[in-house]
């Protein structure tokens, strides 16, 4: 979007990529809005992204807004035509989510200087997860080609990346759509080979009932990261199945175990919902305990929110009160086994790459703070971890 608009003479204009995951998202985006036209009056204000393209009207009543379009036309160069984008009174240009059967165009030239780039190989959801409203804001699934996905990739290792993220909104759904329905895990084969000269793959959050056996098999490879973020969404049985997920409890516990037995240092990360409608005070027991028992160090807990729209919202809702409260129990008990997890990567010597300035990661993703540090970011460095201060490691560079 930043590409498009600098090449159409927009470069006063403010770009607010909305988020609809949760309403204080959404609520989010509405206060940067007005905070944004505030502090710079004369520019265009120009909304897009999930929040957009779900609730279009709503962001197109606000006085400060310019604009309203969609995931789909943001990708569009023609789209962000000054004539076309700033004239006329029609504030809305969002098409229908549903119709989009190609991915759209990747720009990858804007990742240079960066630690990691970041290639989005699959996009939308078949799924319908009663929680969820993202399939709203993007549409059917769809993947980018095998060839495509290898090439861009080949580009950004020939501009010097070290580690490439492969990223889709239900990654581990990859290839469906494509003639012979590949799996992700042919995908990351064949990125292995086709691009040698890569140092790391890594994989961002996938289904925990999705992995094919090829994927399991290429996380041996020590060239992909030993990380893996799953979406669990919560730890008891009939919570999953009322919010429609796939897999159970004792699914999610045997996918970590066979995780940690084909790469014992890998780091597991994993989301979940606290207080979904109907959850009992055992069955969030259920999920406090998964914490422990998947070893997961790295916890994104969230505070169940109602979305206009989805089965959920139609449940007997919990009190706002007990679900913060319980989402603070959470975070605690997430707290708890990260400091377990940072305990064991204290006197390890390995190599951290490095972000910016003194901060870098693991290859599992484990923060690492160094005193001081001479190398360049993007770059990796040799170090001892030395210590840690409950929330990332500190290291001296070797």
């Amino acid at each position: 979007m930043r590409g498009h608009a600098d090449k159409a003479g927009l470069e006063g204009a403010i770009i607010v990529n909305t988020c609809a995951v949760t309403a204080e998202a959404v609520r989010t985006a509405r206060q940067t809005i007005r905070r944004a036209a505030k502090d710079n009056p004369d520019a265009p204000v120009i909304v897009t992204g999930c929040a957009a393209q779900i609730d279009a009207e709503m962001f197109a009543e606000m006085p400060e807004v310019t604009r309203v379009i969609g995931n789909h036309e943001k990708m569009q160069a023609e789209t962000w035509q000054p004539v076309d984008l700033l004239g006329g009174t029609e504030k809305i240009r969002v098409n229908d989510i549903m119709s989009v059967e190609e991915t759209a165009g990747h720009l990858i030239d804007g990742m240079d200087g960066r630690a990691r780039a970041y290639v989005q190989v699959q996009n939308g959801c078949d799924h319908r997860c009663t929680f969820c409203i993202i399939p709203y804001g993007r549409g059917n699934s769809r993947s980018v080609p095998a060839g495509e996905v290898v090439r861009m990739i080949q580009r950004l290792v020939e501009t010097g990346h070290y580690e490439v993220v492969l990223t889709g909104v239900d990654l581990t759904s990859w290839g469906a759509d494509l003639p012979g329905a590949p799996q992700l895990g042919n995908l990351v084969q064949r990125i292995l080979k086709l691009v040698p000269e890569l140092k790391q793959l890594r994989i961002s959050s996938i289904d925990a009932i999705e992995m094919d056996e090829a994927l399991f098999e290429t996380m041996a490879d020590p060239r992909i990261a030993p990380f893996m973020h799953l979406s669990l969404q919560h730890g008891d049985n009939l919570m999953l199945k009322r919010m429609k997920r796939r897999h159970s409890r004792e699914q999610a516990i045997q996918l970590a175990e066979r995780l940690r037995a084909i790469r014992p240092e890998i780091a597991i990360g994993a989301d979940i919902i606290a207080g979904f409608p109907t959850e009992t005070e055992a069955a969030f027991e259920n999920s406090l305990r998964l914490i422990e028992e998947c070893e997961i160090a790295f916890l994104h807990a969230f505070p169940y929110s109602p979305r206009p729209g989805t089965p959920a919202a139609r449940m007997p809702q919990l009190e706002k009160a007990v679900i913060k409260k319980r989402a603070a129990r959470l975070r605690v008990a997430g707290a708890a086994t990260l400091v377990k997890h940072l305990d064991t990567r204290v006197g390890w010597e390995t190599e951290v790459l490095v972000e910016r300035g003194n901060q870098g990661r693991l290859s599992d993703f484990t923060p690492v703070r160094f005193d001081e540090i001479s190398s360049e970011a993007g770059r990796p460095v040799r170090a001892r971890i030395i210590g840690h201060d409950k929330t990332r490691l500190e290291a001296v560079a070797l």
